[in-house]
């Protein structure tokens, strides 16, 4: 005898076994017990939620001869008699289901509409079963309308579809319609138990409660994943074999997230991504199964007996919850939701998924407080940046002056302020007109400027003391980039404002000095090298912009500062200080000691620690773009025609819109 599959076997008979779908139960049960029958009726709802089945059921209550053939219409078929045993086996004639994806032309139409004319051969009522009804086509739908709307009184449709929007009004108003629902996963999970119960095969509560979720309430697709399984298990359905057949996450590495998550650790997180990464676990499944890990997180938070006790991480999202703040979880479910969303927009999977992580990491709620109350990093000695030399003594350009006898409008004072700093950073510190502000501010401190502003400016700006040649390249364009971003784009914006003066010719600048070795921190000696075998000047900046790196690795050179160098036996140790934690993670130490040791000739270890840093490859390139787009705005502003236009014309310079070369 061959098999018959469980979806079939185990289809339901009588609206007693109907498994949710009570609402549509007890709407067909009450109008055949008071024989209200209409003649059309219209069931909808996603695939394997009981379409067909309902309609076999109904067709059986209409013709159920009962156990002594005198039976009529009734809510209870026999299930017995000669009607309801042709109709559970598919071959009782005056029971058509037509499938409207193959027979969706008018033609077809028009066929089975002159078979309604003709009465019923044995039974009580002549039902039309039509599947999929939304494919037919409009001049199908068009000449089925009359006879839908006034058949003859033998005659009953029964028509389904997954997609009701495409039926047209017409026809949605001459039917009952009921929508069914998608099968909640507690109901598929007993329903599944019965059957392999019935069935005398062993299973396991969360192995079921997986095909549950996988069948997404659809029971017709959770039958079919149980026969897949049986199969798969040889016969026992346990966890370990439907994670297995699914391809489903292992959630311990959801909850080894969350654990890094609650102590801070980055390395952690990226450490469970780059695991999940070598097994090519993905990562949208990772999101998605990491926001139900949350939603039950919540849920045993606000409503502990709500969260069942059957999972096989119960005691996991016990401890997890106590561990986070409420508002805490309902923080990171929504940066994984979104973060699911994105995957499409990221560069790839990996990069969308670990970011997701970081931005749980970085909003992590107290994380401001702790940052401040940690003690700041130890920051080497303010060094005063003397104003770079001129050519001449001529007079930086000035912007145009506000007219005179006007009102003054609110932050007039806060706006010229923003112009002298401005006019500063321009001109390079030349002979200006000192406001009182500037008075008591030490010589290269932007005092004019915002609080913000002067806060980011280097130690070498605002500081006192002997001048450093070699930081006044890195301390004036630094100076240039700071207050330039915060205070240009209000100058311009009032000098459409204002009539224009004059602009008085610039004066020409010379280059400022190249940074030297006294602004640098510390580093090895040529001698020092030679000893260890080395031919190389100790300029890490440099040599970091020279090696064949990239992304994270490349970062994590560029972004560090070297603090020695020493040999352990045929091993050359470099040490080197990280400002950001997140850079260290295994792999990308060991990509850089390996670009290294293929630099040097010889096997490199690489030892990183965290902290402030100021020598690096990426500040000197910042350095550099700055100064040049610094002498870029001088020589525009120098230009003769510039000048002539501003002074005759009223023009500006737009901001941001010169770019170096």
């Amino acid at each position: 005898m061959s098999y018959q599959v469980l979806a079939r076997k185990y289809r339901p008979r009588s609206f007693d076994t109907l498994v949710g779908q009570e609402h549509v139960v007890r709407a067909l049960t009450h109008a055949l017990e008071n024989k209200r029958l209409h003649h059309a009726y219209l069931f909808t709802g996603t695939r394997g939620v009981g379409k067909t089945t309902l309609s076999r059921i109904l067709a059986k209550a209409f013709n159920c001869q009962g156990v002594d053939g005198t039976g009529d219409v009734t809510a209870q078929p026999c299930g017995v008699c000669p009607a309801c045993v042709a109709i559970d086996a598919g071959r009782f004639v005056d029971y058509i289901e037509m499938d409207a994806a193959s027979n969706r032309g008018v033609d077809e139409m028009a066929q089975l509409l002159e078979q309604a004319v003709y009465s019923p051969s044995n039974a009580r009522y002549k039902i039309y079963m039509i599947d999929e009804v939304h494919m037919l086509t409009a001049h199908a739908f068009n000449a089925m309308l009359k006879t839908l709307e006034e058949p003859p009184e033998y005659v009953k449709f029964v028509l389904a579809t997954t997609d009701p929007q495409k039926i047209p009004v017409t026809v949605l108003s001459r039917c009952l319609q009921f929508n069914l629902k998608q099968m909640p996963p507690g109901h598929i999970v007993a329903h599944l138990e019965n059957i392999l119960a019935q069935e005398g095969i062993a299973s396991e509560g969360p192995a079921l409660r997986l095909l549950a979720q996988a069948a997404q309430g659809s029971m017709r697709d959770a039958l079919s994943l149980t026969d897949q399984a049986i199969a798969y298990a040889a016969g026992t359905v346990t966890t370990e074999a439907v994670q297995g057949m699914l391809g489903a996450l292992d959630q311990s590495y959801l909850v080894r997230l969350l654990d890094a998550l609650a102590v801070g650790d980055g390395a952690g997180l990226l450490a469970v991504a780059d695991e999940m990464a070598a097994r090519s676990l993905s990562y949208a499944v990772a999101l998605q199964d990491l926001g139900s890990l949350l939603q039950r997180m919540a849920l045993a938070q606000a409503v502990p007996e709500a969260l069942p006790r059957d999972l096989p991480e119960y005691d996991d999202i016990v401890r997890l919850a106590q561990a986070f703040d409420p508002e805490d979880v309902q923080l990171y479910y929504q940066i994984a939701v979104h973060g699911r969303n994105e995957l499409g927009l990221a560069p790839d999977e990996y990069a969308g998924f670990s970011m997701t992580l970081l931005r749980m990491l970085a909003f992590r709620p107290g994380a401001e407080t702790e940052a401040a109350a940690a003690p700041a990093p130890a920051r080497p000695a303010p060094v005063a940046a003397p104003a770079a030399p001129r050519a001449s003594a001529a007079p930086a350009p000035q912007p145009p002056a506000p007219a005179r006898g006007g009102p003054s409008r609110p932050g007039q004072a806060a706006l010229e302020a923003a112009r002298n700093a401005a006019n500063r950073a321009l001109g390079g510190g030349g002979a200006q007109k000192k406001t009182e502000a500037d008075t008591s501010a030490p010589a290269g401190a932007p005092t004019n400027a915002p609080a913000d502003v002067r806060a980011n400016v280097p130690a070498a700006i605002a500081g006192s003391g002997r001048a450093d040649p070699g930081a006044a390249a890195w301390a004036s364009a630094a100076e240039s980039v700071a207050v330039s971003r915060a205070v240009r784009e209000p100058m311009f914006e009032t000098a459409s404002e204002t009539a224009p003066e004059s602009v008085p010719e610039p004066a020409p600048e010379s280059a400022p000095a190249p940074a030297s070795a006294a602004s640098a921190p510390a580093r090895p000696s040529a001698a020092q090298l030679h000893s260890l075998g080395l031919d190389w000047d100790g300029d890490w900046p440099e040599l970091a912009r020279r090696l064949p790196l990239r992304g994270v690795v490349q970062q994590l050179a560029q972004q560090s500062e070297l603090q020695g160098c020493e040999r352990t036996g045929a091993t050359l140790e470099m040490r080197l200080k990280v400002a950001l934690e997140t850079l260290c993670s295994a792999g990308s130490v060991e990509k850089l000691a390996g670009a290294l040791g293929e630099h040097f000739g010889r096997q490199v270890r690489v030892v990183t620690e965290i902290g402030a840093v100021t020598h690096t490859a990426y500040a000197k390139i910042q350095a550099e773009e700055a100064l040049r787009l610094r002498q870029a705005e001088q020589t525009v502003h120098g230009d003769p025609f510039v000048q002539t236009m501003m002074r005759e014309f009223g023009a500006t310079v737009v901001p941001g819109s010169i770019k170096p070369i």
